[in-house]
């Protein structure tokens, strides 16, 4: 679950006390969203257990339902049940948006090319449309799929005109994403005839031997890869997809680098429940704990935990590592280095320049915004510490900077607690990681037991009628970038409905029956959050006298 709605810009509380818990991880993005997919060509049902809930998630499974494919969610049970289509999507037709959201994307956009007639329209936001498409569009076009571009070639948003994969030999640059040569691997067995896979350049591996390992769970025989790069290799084809009942979802690798990496910043222990062993877990980001033992911090398993622990008096040193293989790691690293002793220099990093964000860019210039001294290649950052100084800190609406440098916000660098890091934008985990700050809120509170500690600022206004409650909190909140909640305006939205409902305030059993089946929803608009009741957002004029 996730905690209270996030302020525009948060403040983050740092540890005054060494940090001392356990953290349980939500699902992994990326095993999530290939599960569903996969669990979509199965034709029995399956349920995934452990799966994250987030926007990426939310994208893809509304995704599988546009094009017919039934799709339960229980949030609070962190499961999905897919009831699979087998090889044909039910839907001719559908309009999807895959927000900027590179797995739904790219998997979608193959999903929709093998299907056996269909025409479907693609778009995503602004910052999806230049991201990396053009390697897999004309893979997927050789084998007979036709787009038809609404905007800039080779990206979104685009409409598909599906009849089928015809097989044969394609070759695929995947060089700037793996995400294209994992969309096809998936899609390869419903082609007519067998696929034999040509690389134009390289790939980051890691992520594709996530997919075939994960496309063996959901019964397909494992691809016959060249023993050179740049030779042909067989695809999976023709066997049926087929998987458990159940099947389970390990917790996110790239989301434990944050909280193993936290000792850096604030000392301690903490304990990382559920990851698996670095040999036995489908994810290849679970190196990223090595480079953390190389800075300095002591990392051991622990009852089918990863335990991360500062050790005092041991020197925390810069490294120089290649973090082209699980980059999605490399902000967490970097967010980090000015606590380090020495530079750092991160490589492998010219493929993170077209994610989200430009990430080699981004991180470079808040770096500096914190005082730091940083070299930028096309493909390396050389981080050197200097003195930190206190700075709101840029996301680009990229959840891992949110992250990365909330870890950082942790370090008590006035030594009293005060904050000096503030997070614009922290609602952007939601893409992948809702609760994080709520996690790391609760971990501080459990490493200060005696500490009022909070993530949030809350002020409460009271007074009389007409006194001006409502105009004083919206300014305050505008005036400190602060949530506003008009408590008011949601009791009389709430009355007035049990009211239409014929609920007597004086039966007490009724109304604690009403509110039960009231279909009660929040959301946030600009600074303000609105309650609502079957979607319906406030009182309507007719009901104004309530």
């Amino acid at each position: 679950m996730s905690s209270a709605p996030l302020p525009a810009l948060l403040p983050i509380v740092p540890f005054t006390r060494a940090a001392e818990g356990t953290v349980t991880l939500p699902g992994s993005k990326s095993l999530t969203n290939r599960a569903l997919l996969l669990a979509a060509l199965c034709s029995q049902g399956v349920e995934l257990r452990g799966a994250l809930f987030s926007e990426d998630t939310e994208i893809m499974s509304a995704a599988l339902r546009a094009l017919g494919v039934p799709v339960e969610a229980d949030a609070s049970a962190c499961t999905f049940r897919v009831s699979g289509a087998g090889d044909l999507l039910p839907a001719p037709t559908a309009s999807l948006h895959v927000g900027n959201a590179g797995t739904a994307a790219r998997f979608l956009t193959a999903l929709c090319a093998a299907a056996g007639r269909g025409v479907y329209r693609f778009d995503g936001v602004e910052a999806m449309r230049r991201r990396p498409m053009g390697g897999l569009l004309e893979a997927l076009t050789a084998l007979g799929a036709e787009f038809k571009f609404l905007g800039q070639p080779g990206c979104f948003p685009f409409e598909l005109h599906a009849s089928g994969l015809r097989g044969g030999t394609v070759a695929i640059d995947a060089r700037e994403s793996s995400q294209m040569l994992s969309a096809l691997l998936m899609v390869a067995p419903l082609a007519a005839a067998p696929l034999q896979l040509q690389l134009v350049g390289g790939v980051r591996w890691p992520f594709v031997a996530m997919t075939l390992r994960q496309m063996a769970q959901f019964g397909q025989p494992t691809a016959a890869l060249a023993a050179h790069p740049t030779e042909a290799f067989a695809l999976p084809w023709g066997r049926p997809f087929t998987a458990p009942a159940a099947y389970q979802i390990e917790p996110d690798a790239t989301a434990a680098s944050y909280f193993l990496a936290l000792p850096l910043a604030t000392g301690g222990s903490v304990r990382v429940a559920g990851l698996p062993e670095a040999g036995e877990s489908l994810q290849g980001d679970l190196a990223f704990a090595g480079e953390l033992a190389r800075v300095g911090l002591q990392l051991r398993r622990e009852a089918g935990a990863l335990v991360s622990t500062r050790i005092a008096g041991t020197p925390l040193v810069g490294i120089d590592a290649d973090f082209n293989t699980f980059s999605d790691t490399f902000l967490t690293l970097a967010a980090l280095a000015p606590l380090l002793a020495g530079p750092t220099t991160l490589r492998g990093l010219t493929h993170t320049r077209k994610q989200e964000t430009d990430r080699v860019a981004g991180m470079a210039a808040e770096l500096r915004r914190l005082g730091q001294e940083v070299l930028e290649t096309e493909d390396t950052l050389t981080i050197t510490p200097r003195p930190l100084r206190p700075a709101e800190i840029t996301t680009y609406h990229d959840h891992r900077f949110a992250m990365g440098f909330g870890v950082l916000g942790c370090h008590d660098l006035h030594g009293d607690g005060r904050a000096w890091l503030t997070v614009n934008n922290p609602a952007c985990c939601a893409k992948t990681f809702p609760d994080f700050f709520g996690v790391l809120a609760r971990l501080r509170a459990s490493s200060h037991p005696q500490a009022l500690d909070s993530a949030f600022v809350v002020i409460a206004i009271d007074g009389g009628a007409a006194s001006g409650k409502s105009s004083t909190s919206r300014a305050l909140s505008e005036r400190f970038h602060l949530l506003h909640v008009d408590t008011g305006a949601h009791y009389r939205f709430v009355t007035h409905q049990l009211l239409e409902r014929g609920v007597s305030a004086d039966d007490e059993a009724a109304v604690a029956a009403a509110l039960a089946a009231l279909p009660l929803g929040t959301r946030v608009a600009g600074r303000s959050s609105l309650i609502e009741i079957a979607g319906q957002t406030r009182v309507t004029k007719s009901a104004a006298r309530w």
